[in-house]
């Protein structure tokens, strides 16, 4: 019984790890405000994570003389 607790245990930490890999390594910015669809707030603002590295880029592109 301990046993099988221990090996599915052990599988689901393994594909977590491994998912963790792949999304380190795919570069994407996290979902929601950060990297998904723009969430925007009670003024109608966009909310965007200070820590995105899209978001200069998306601000640009935002602001009156930024490029579409």
């Amino acid at each position: 019984m301990i046993t099988t607790l221990l090996v599915t245990f052990s599988i689901f930490a393994i594909v977590m790890a491994v998912m963790a890999v792949g999304v380190i390594f795919s570069g994407r910015c996290l979902r929601g405000s950060c990297g998904g669809p723009e969430v925007l707030d009670g003024d109608g603002e966009p909310i965007s994570c200070a820590a995105c590295p899209r978001r200069k880029q998306r601000e640009a592109a935002r602001s009156p003389g930024g490029s579409t």
